[in-house]
């Protein structure tokens, strides 16, 4: 497959952050699956259809990893999400293993106990808020700064064993290995990323605790081939992932309930009983990024009555996808009571996200308390004057002014 002058490139244009781009319906209409040019002038397809993004997530013939990674197409110049990954010969057997020994630390059972000890962090975080007001009476409070990131980070430090006192070097690392805007330095940071990872594993195994980095070195001690650079990696991108996405997550709701007050106002006046509803209606609508999941055929496949080669690069666009309307009738309304509500925001099959009940955990807790600590909250600024970070693959934006 090669890229040619008339085929969309992405990123696609888009009104705001709470909207995807209105192409993404008009490829759709020509069908779900799609020629496209990467933001780096790469060939690949476009996935745009729910049914198709599930079959790509679930079938064993796609994967992250590529025949000839040296010839694949790219996403975009990013360290993650944006290129080859693993062994084309073992990727799947690997990837089995790494849930198998990952799961028990972030299984379900184990987020419910979890619950009340983020309620505390949010709490916290809610009182910062307060201050902030306090210290500037009448002045907006960037919500961005002092809930949708610290309580992440907050979270994602303790389970897996991560100083919280390093927050600003991992945000800094973690903002340049998402960049697709600065060359070489992106890569840089991932090296530097699980360098620190690295270090912080060894002082584990000196002294190890109940955390998830814990947990990785004491697999590693029964599984000789989980090298010390498979682990600082993998523990880079949980980091990275278990702070980052919710964050944006958090965000993004706010700004759909604050763009709408009486979507707010239903919620202050049933928190329990409408935060179920509206976090998975945040999770379906929320689309941060303008890419999507990168992907590549293993063997040649039809997918959606296209001709896929072996080796050709797939963009899974998640965001997409949670607004098929042969799937989610009134997709692009915001719809709390939308039952069912069966979206891919964590992805699907064996790509399912592993940290998916603590992000719901961390989701239901900001959602079931934030308006009933702020009823009166709202929007400082119009959500078209925040800008969308087309630079970051995972995208999002830098502030959320708001009052009350």
């Amino acid at each position: 497959m090669t890229a040619t002058t008339d085929t969309p490139r992405l990123p696609f244009a888009r009104p705001n952050v709470l909207e995807i781009a209105p192409l993404y319906d008009v490829l759709r209409r020509q069908g779900p699956v799609v020629r496209v040019t990467t933001p780096v002038g790469d060939p690949a397809w476009l996935v745009t259809g729910f049914d198709q993004v599930r079959t790509v997530l679930s079938d064993p013939r796609f994967g992250r990893s590529h025949p000839a990674p040296e010839e694949a197409s790219s996403l975009s110049d990013a360290a993650i999400l944006s290129r080859p990954q693993g062994d084309h010969d073992t990727e799947h057997a690997e990837h089995a293993r790494m849930r198998k020994m990952l799961v028990p630390s972030f299984s379900a059972n184990r987020m419910r106990r979890l619950a009340g000890h983020v309620q505390e962090l949010a709490d916290g975080c809610f009182d910062a808020m307060d201050r902030a007001h306090a210290e500037n009476p009448g002045e907006p409070v960037d919500l961005h700064e002092v809930l949708s990131f610290p309580l992440p980070v907050l979270v994602i430090c303790e389970l897996l064993g991560v100083p919280y006192e390093d927050r600003d070097k991992f945000r800094v690392l973690s903002d340049r290995m998402g960049r697709t805007d600065i060359g070489s330095g992106a890569d840089a940071a991932l090296d530097e990323f699980a360098e620190y990872m690295g270090g912080l594993a060894a002082a584990k195994r000196r002294n190890p605790a109940q955390d998830v980095v814990s947990d990785m070195v004491r697999a590693q001690a029964g599984d000789p081939s989980f090298s010390d650079d498979d682990l600082a990696r993998l523990a880079a991108g949980l980091l990275f992932a278990g702070h980052e996405t919710t964050s944006n997550r958090i965000d993004l709701g706010v700004l759909f309930l604050l763009t709408d007050l009486a979507r707010r106002d239903a919620l202050v006046a049933d928190p329990e009983g409408r935060v179920h509803g509206v976090v998975e209606e945040i999770l379906r609508m929320s689309a941060p990024g303008g890419l999507g999941i990168l992907r590549y055929a293993h063997d040649d496949v039809d997918l959606g009555g296209v001709a896929i080669a072996r080796g050709d690069a797939m963009v899974l666009s998640l965001g997409a996808a949670n607004r098929d309307e042969s799937v989610f009738p009134d997709a692009a309304t915001f719809d709390p009571d939308r039952k069912p509500n069966g979206h891919v925001a964590f992805a699907y099959g064996g790509w399912f996200c592993i940290g998916a009940s603590l992000a719901r955990t961390e989701l239901r807790v900001v959602f079931g308390s934030l308006f009933r600590r702020f009823p009166g909250l709202r929007l400082a600024v119009g959500v078209d004057e925040l800008e969308v970070r087309v630079n970051r693959v995972t995208g999002g934006v830098d502030r959320v002014p708001v009052l009350w």
